[in-house]
């Protein structure tokens, strides 16, 4: 963690932003009455999580760091949420919600491992 220059650096914040495109890419095809509603909604709650951890990781502060990172995992349930919702509507095949479910799981976990070494750093 000290080698830590900016959010580019942090493997978590790369796969958000993959992330963030597949679910662009996949909302892209959902009806067009949603674009202001489960689109709009699902992208943005998308887009926050890479968002918070770039913003957490320019503070200067461990503490606000781990704010932020928990800022992006409420986002992170958001988005599972309109997933989920968007599967149960069928605008969302198994086979296109699985991948973005597993790779929000897999930001999520990397997302607890960082704020538990920011804490442990901030503790001494």
């Amino acid at each position: 963690m000290t080698d830590l220059r900016t959010h580019r650096d942090l493997d978590v914040w790369k796969l958000s932003i993959d992330w963030v495109e597949a679910v662009y890419q996949c909302s892209a095809g959902w009806p067009s009455d949603e674009r202001f509603g489960l689109i709009g909604q699902v992208r943005r709650a998308a887009v926050s999580v890479a968002a918070n951890i770039a913003e957490g990781a320019g503070r200067k502060g461990t503490g606000e760091f781990i704010q932020f990172i928990g800022v992006a995992r409420g986002s992170l349930a958001e988005v599972e949420t309109h997933l989920l919702i968007a599967g149960r509507l069928n605008y969302l095949t198994p086979d296109q919600l699985q991948p973005l479910l597993a790779d929000m799981e897999r930001i999520g976990r990397m997302l607890s491992t960082l704020a538990a070494r920011l804490k442990q750093r901030q503790q001494g």
